[in-house]
């Protein structure tokens, strides 16, 4: 029974000592320079599951995590940019809050500027094509004939 509380007590001490050495979200790195370091990569990474919030501002468990993986990453020795790679490789360039300007990425820059211009091109064309009229104009035996009849409704 003895052997049994000292292994207990032992495991505990083991899980209380390890605990004390992991990284976590919540408690500051030692290094005050790493710690803003990782702040300033935090407020440059999207939320994955707020999407609008850096990772440094939400308080979901994916976002957490991911500030822990930068400390981690940092107190290994990364710098800035390892880090945010490390990151972008596994989730890809839409976790960065300003995504890379790259070729693949010209339509998300450019098409709602381009559809925008298109939109008020058509707009132009459409409202001055409408001045113009389709009826043609009448003849003279036409506005003739129409003279005649709206005399004729005047008289009534």
């Amino acid at each position: 029974m003895l052997r049994t509380a000292v292994a207990a007590f032992l495991v505990w001490l083991a899980m209380f000592v390890s605990e004390g050495r992991a990284f976590t979200a919540d408690v500051a790195l030692p290094d005050p320079a790493l710690e803003k370091r990782a702040h300033e990569i935090a407020r440059t990474l999207r939320c994955l599951v707020c999407q609008n919030q850096s990772i440094e501002d939400s308080n979901a468990p994916l976002a957490r995590d991911l500030r822990i993986i930068v400390r981690e990453r940092l107190a290994a020795g990364d710098t800035d940019d390892e880090v945010r790679k490390f990151i972008v490789d596994r989730y890809g360039d839409w976790v960065l809050l300003k995504p890379p300007f790259k070729g693949y990425t010209y339509a998300l820059w450019f098409g709602p500027v381009a559809l925008f211009l298109l939109a008020g091109i058509g707009a132009i064309v459409y409202f001055r094509g409408g001045r113009e009229s389709a009826v043609p104009p009448l003849t003279e035996d036409e506005a003739a004939r129409l003279r005649d009849l709206l005399d004729q409704a005047s008289e009534r």
